[in-house]
This record gives structure tokens, C-alpha cells and sequence, in this order.
């Protein structure tokens, strides 16, 4: 039995470790996947898949020995925490088994995350331990997206960290069941309810700054059509003068390199190019022009350069881009693009970090509110 509130330096450096490598391994992922798809073709899905088999399957066999005492709430814990996951993974498939597989592995990753962080609190033995491992996972769960977007070839976005989320909570829920603190009392320890409001405030103001990065941007309106940007309208303009000039110095390269800076700027681009090739190969006409106008007007770099992307550029021939514009029968003046994989909002960046800052203070101050009160009432009880 563990001494109650006696928390282990080696536990959290572990937790913390593991994390990281979970984080910096985003680039090399890839790798990985490419080499399986290679040396084992058509055999992917059934390769991730049963890893995940074979873990979630160590993992209750490591588990169920170790329940000798409440064990109806602790068999209902590993069973709801599995059942979740499994039902979830269901309802938020794709249909692409590849994508589905891969979402699938992170309930591994980030239940491990979780078990790490709730083992490294569990001495608290109050209600910290069901908060503090959920935020230092959305931490971690962040931190991954982040480095996701960051470079080639990788989709990083907040709906993902809400995905990771879910696959945290399952996580807890299977720590709590396999694991569960030697002694539980619902009253907060002092320095419990800090250490929540600290995390949560750090918690906040990173999910803040991820969403800045990734999904904060602007309305681009003018004649040829609206669309949506991380870059405003002139900043776009600017871009595709430096981006021309830049690209016949140094062209972006022709082979995708996983471990490097993506493009955001290139990266747009090529989404447009997507909508517009999906437009006309659904035979809109008008969709496809409205998007070529898109490119030919902010991204006329990415139609004329060659890239890992398309070796020889997305620039129409002249007599493609005359027959799609004779068939179009002109522009659409009520033209909106959705050639954006996630969604970008044309926020005020100001209020929105007003209310991020706002949140973050009142949960930090409050829980020091709490955590005085916390601690006046152990005082009181122990000079009684």
C-alpha cells in the first residue's frame, strides 16, 4: 500500500517520456506505414489490427489478475472502457479502413498515456486523479496535432484532439478498473485542487494556441470568389509573388520528405487544386472554373511548380482551361468554396484570446479559492 498524497519522481519521468516519444515519433510514422504497405502489400489493415488485438489483449491479461477486491465495479470498469472504445471506433469510421485502423490504434497510445499519468497521481487518492490525467493526456494530444500539422503528409486538427480525448477517458476508465487507489476519499487533499487549476490552465492556453495556429484565418472575398484562409487577403497576394520568386531558387522538393516543414502555404493550394479536379470530375463545370480562378488569382505558384505533389505542376493546358470556362458559361457570383479539409474560422483573434486568457484565469483562481478553503478546513481539523 501506497503512503496517501506521497507522489514518485520516477513515475512522472516515465509518464513524461513516453509521452514525448509518442509526440516526436509523428514524423516517422509514416515511415513505418510506408514500409508495412511495401513489404506486406494489401496486408496493412490486418497488421495494425492485430497489434491492437494483441495489446488490448496483454493489457486485460496483465489487468484481471490483479483484481481481488471490488471486483464487480472493476470487471464493469474494464468492460465499459473496452466497450466504449470499440463502440466509438465504430460510429466514427470512415469507411476507410487504412484511416479507420490507424484511428483505432490511438485508443493504445493515448490508454497508455493515460494509465502512465493516473499511475504517477494515484497516491493522491482524490478526486485529482480522475482530472489530472485526462488533462495531461489532452496535453500530450495536442502537443501530437500539432507536430501532425507541422509537417508533410500529416493531418493535425481539433477534432482530433476531441478524438484523442475520448480515447483518454477510456483509458482512465481502464486504469481506474485495473488500478484503483488504495484509499479514495471525495474530499480534495490540499494542493490537489491547484494542481487541477494549474493544468487546466496550461490545458487551456495550449488548445487556445493550437487553434490559432490551425484553424483561425480569414474571409477572402473580392470578385473572383469566397473562399477561406489561414492567410488574409493581402497576405495571400504577397505570398504568391515571394512563393514564385523563392520556388525558381529553391523549388519545393520532388520527393516527399517526411521529417521536414510542410508548406501551409502549398498545402492550401493543392487543396484547391483537390476541389477543383473533384468539381470537374463530378462534371461541375462552374465549381471547377470558380476554383481555377481561385488558383490562377492566390496559388499561381502551386500551379506552376512541380512538386512531390505532381511532378509536372496543376496548371490547365490552354485548351482545358478554355473548354471548362466555355462550359462553365461563366463565373458564379454566389461562388463559396469548401476546398478546406477542416474548418477555418474568420474569428477576432483579439476576443479570442481575450476568452481563452479569461478561462484560463478564472479556473486557476478558483481553484486557489478552493484550495485555501481546502486547507483551512485541515488546519481546523487537525488543531482539533
Amino acid at each position: 500500500m501506497e503512503p496517501r498524497g506521497h507522489l514518485r519522481a520516477g513515475r512522472f519521468i516515465l509518464a513524461i517520456a513516453v509521452a514525448t516519444a509518442l509526440v516526436v515519433s509523428a514524423p516517422f510514422i509514416g515511415f513505418v506505414r510506408s514500409w508495412i504497405r511495401s513489404t506486406f502489400p494489401g496486408q496493412f489493415v490486418r497488421i495494425v489490427g492485430g497489434a491492437i488485438a494483441a495489446l488490448g489483449a496483454a493489457a486485460i491479461l496483465t489487468a484481471v489478475p490483479r483484481i481481488r477486491e471490488n471486483r464487480l465495479l472493476r470487471y464493469a470498469a474494464l468492460v465499459a472502457a473496452v466497450g466504449f472504445a470499440a463502440w466509438f471506433s465504430v460510429v466514427e469510421a470512415t469507411g476507410n479502413a487504412d484511416v479507420d485502423v490507424v484511428q483505432r490504434f490511438n485508443y493504445v497510445e493515448y490508454g497508455l498515456i493515460t494509465f502512465l499519468f493516473y499511475r504517477a497521481w494515484r497516491p493522491l487518492g482524490d478526486p485529482a486523479i480522475l482530472v489530472l490525467p485526462i488533462l495531461a493526456g489532452l496535453l500530450v494530444g495536442t502537443a501530437d496535432e500539432w507536430l501532425q500539422w507541422f509537417i508533410p503528409n500529416r493531418v493535425g486538427e481539433i477534432a482530433d484532439v476531441l478524438l484523442n480525448g475520448i480515447a483518454i477517458g477510456c483509458g482512465l476508465l481502464f486504469s481506474l478498473g485495473a488500478d484503483p487507489p488504495d484509499r479514495f476519499h471525495w474530499a480534495m487533499r490540499p494542493g490537489s485542487a491547484m494542481r487541477i487549476g494549474r493544468l487546466a490552465g496550461i490545458a487551456i492556453l495550449a488548445i487556445a494556441l493550437f487553434f490559432h495556429i490551425v484553424h483561425l484565418g480569414y474571409d477572402v472575398r473580392d470578385d473572383v470568389a469566397v473562399f477561406k484562409s489561414r492567410y488574409s487577403k493581402s497576405v495571400l497576394e504577397a505570398l504568391a509573388a515571394s512563393k514564385q520568386a523563392e520556388w525558381r531558387v529553391h523549388p519545393p522538393p520532388l520527393v516527399l520528405q517526411r521529417v521536414s516543414r510542410e508548406d501551409q502555404y502549398m498545402t492550401e493550394g493543392v487543396t484547391h487544386v483537390q476541389r477543383r479536379n473533384e468539381l470537374l470530375a463530378a462534371n461541375d463545370a462552374t465549381g471547377a472554373w470558380m476554383e481555377n480562378l481561385i488558383l490562377e488569382t492566390y496559388y499561381a505558384p502551386v500551379l506552376d511548380t512541380p512538386s512531390y505533389v505532381s511532378r509536372t505542376g496543376h496548371r490547365w493546358s490552354a485548351e482545358q482551361r478554355a473548354s471548362v470556362q466555355t462550359r462553365a458559361g461563366g463565373r458564379d457570383r454566389f461562388y463559396i468554396s469548401t476546398a478546406n479539409p477542416y474548418p477555418i474560422y474568420a474569428w477576432s483573434r483579439r476576443l479570442f484570446w481575450l476568452l481563452a486568457a479569461a478561462a484560463a484565469a478564472v479556473v486557476w483562481i478558483g481553484a486557489a479559492l478552493i484550495d485555501r478553503s481546502t486547507r483551512a478546513r485541515s488546519e481546523t481539523s487537525t488543531a482539533v
